[in-house]
């Protein structure tokens, strides 16, 4: 749930829209590598450190948010059924990607629900990140975590590619990458599934207060209000889109499946 660094092809570019400097793709430290290296820690982008390090780079973040029932809270009571919108789009046996770490108990559900048969990859950028969710991942063989960049995820063609509540993170420029790279992810008549934030409807009575949140603690979360996610697609017309949205429009769901 959190922000990835640039590939070389972007990097440039980013340096110039967000301010962060170039930073080389990171590759796995082992194959199926389950824990981070120490010998090739990722750079990590400025916006990162500078906007999301007390959630995400430090280890007390982890002891007060990786809860599920903290993660619920934030999403206001919406953690379980935003997880379900998730796993109704999985069947068991499938090669699946989940494109960053996520807090509470998401990843290992979602091993569960591809199950033995099936194979989970979980990239972060982030050591302390892959750490924790390497943990999380001990009793679920079929499934390793390793460090590597959304928009250079590597792997091979997945069926499935899960994208969590990372969008909103991301700055646009960053947003359009990633979008791109995990299309790109994708095998013919493979999807992948962002849930992320919505513009709420005018009435929703949380509107203004996650207006405040953005502004003072998200600020590259608007984009989401105001643009839609197969928007920020360099080629749309090569998936079939669908989308729904929950909570009042504060959620949404958008599912991208290749066509031939």
């Amino acid at each position: 749930m959190h922000a990835l660094t640039s590939s070389p092809r972007t990097a440039a570019r980013d340096e110039r829209r967000n301010g962060s400097r170039p930073a080389p793709v990171i590759a796995a430290c082992g194959p199926r590598a389950a824990r981070p290296a120490e010998s090739c820690p990722p750079p990590l982008p400025r916006y990162l450190s500078e906007t999301y390090a007390w959630a995400y780079l430090r280890p007390l973040a982890l002891r007060v948010f990786d809860h599920p029932w903290v993660v619920s809270a934030i999403l206001w009571g919406n953690y379980g059924r935003l997880k379900s919108l998730v796993f109704d789009e999985l069947r068991k046996g499938q090669h699946a990607l989940q494109a960053a770490c996520v807090y509470g108990d998401f990843t290992p559900r979602l091993a569960e629900r591809l199950g033995p048969e099936g194979r989970l990859d979980v990239i972060d950028v982030a050591p302390i990140q892959v750490a924790n969710c390497a943990a999380k991942l001990e009793r679920l063989p079929w499934a390793s975590v390793r460090l590597a960049d959304a928009e250079a995820p590597g792997g091979a063609a997945y069926d499935v590619v899960c994208c969590f509540f990372l969008l909103h993170e991301l700055p646009d420029g960053h947003k359009r990458a990633v979008v791109e790279s995990l299309l790109e992810a994708v095998k013919v008549g493979g999807k992948v599934v962002f849930v992320d934030y919505h513009r709420p409807r005018r009435w929703h009575p949380l509107r203004a207060l996650m207006g405040w949140v953005f502004d003072r603690l998200e600020p590259f979360a608007r984009t989401l209000w105001h643009e839609e996610i197969r928007a920020l697609a360099p080629a749309p017309e090569r998936f079939v889109w669908r989308k729904q949205t929950a909570f009042g429009g504060l959620y949404q769901k958008v599912v991208a499946t290749r066509e031939a």
